[in-house]
């Protein structure tokens, strides 16, 4: 008997723009099962910060991709494709509608349409020599020695943009490619999975309102607590992608005396802001996404709207 479905569904936008509640519906609509396209929620112990939906919902709707790993450990794109395409093909087998659902760009690129830079452990020696060569001869330096191997991709990045310059070079380095080769490869490859992709906004001033208010919210949730309690359960490294997560890193600098908790939590919202307004740019790259603003159109009415598109489209 063939499958019920063929496609995959994405819904993705911005943090705060309301992707959870809409997925729910799809899911109870369609008989999905959600795989969590967000680089935070894979964390065991990081809920509140990285907004997980409750244990209650999990019961309803099967979840993937959530609570896979502690903090302390490292988790690449390449792990995330490969360990969604198992998930993607036993949800197909059970007649269900798989529902990719978040707001990491690059994890959803990766499962959809490949993704084609090999996985590779990074050169911290060759890192650490050329953020010496940028201290000592400043950032352009470095930008022109990226500028001869990969032009395309220096024009792209400014020489301040010191982290992707090295990345840039390592890549290079490492593999005899560059960049901008394995950027050309993914595009002339076919699609992995078909898919219908769903986008969720809203207007940026109601969209930062809800970020303010949400990340409010999490304090009163007992945000401090949760950080605090990493911090002293995990061994993180320095360079550790969990040290890095918003709300918990603006925290941590507050528990080493760096500024007050007041401070903490103003920066907390406004990274929060800026990781969203990079949200957006990285989806709005995508023609194949169908878009829907929440401040234009009501709850109900996005929901029958895009109920239907997906009946048409499915």
């Amino acid at each position: 008997m063939a499958n019920k479905y063929d496609k995959v569904v994405a819904v993705v936008g911005p943090t705060a723009a309301g992707k959870t509640e809409l997925s729910l519906k799809i899911a109870e609509e369609f008989d999905a099962e959600i795989i969590s396209a967000d680089s935070m929620q894979i964390y065991k112990d990081m809920d509140i910060g990285t907004a997980k939906v409750s244990e209650e919902i999990q019961n309803r709707v099967k979840h993937h991709q959530i609570d896979i790993i502690t903090p302390e450990e490292d988790y690449s794109v390449a792990d995330y494709q490969e360990d969604v395409d198992p998930i993607i093909d036993n949800v197909f087998q059970k007649n269900k509608l798989p529902l990719l659902v978040g707001g990491t760009g690059l994890y959803i690129k990766a499962v959809l349409e490949g993704f084609s830079l090999p996985d590779m452990d990074p050169d911290e020696d060759l890192r650490e020599k050329l953020r010496k060569e940028a201290k000592e001869h400043g950032n352009k330096y470095v930008h022109d020695k990226l500028k001869n191997i990969d032009p395309k991709l220096a024009d792209k990045l400014h020489p301040n943009d010191l982290r992707r310059v090295i990345r840039g070079i390592e890549i290079y380095k490492l593999t005899g490619h560059t960049k901008t080769y394995y950027k050309k490869k993914q595009k002339e490859a076919p699609p992995r999975h078909q898919a219908v992709k769903i986008g969720l906004t809203r207007d940026r001033k109601e969209l930062y309102d809800r970020i303010n208010k949400r990340v409010d919210l999490m304090i009163e949730k007992g945000l401090i607590e949760e950080a605090k309690a990493i911090l002293n359960n995990y061994e993180l490294k320095d360079n550790s992608t969990a040290r890095q997560a918003i709300g918990y890193k603006e925290l941590f600098n507050y528990f080493n005396g760096e500024y007050d908790l007041k401070e903490a939590v103003r920066l907390i919202k406004r990274n929060t802001r800026r990781y969203a307004k990079r949200q957006l740019s990285f989806f709005k790259r995508d023609d194949s996404i169908k878009w829907y603003n929440l401040s234009k159109i009501n709850k109900e009415k996005l929901f029958k709207e895009v109920l239907n598109y997906l009946k048409n489209n499915l």
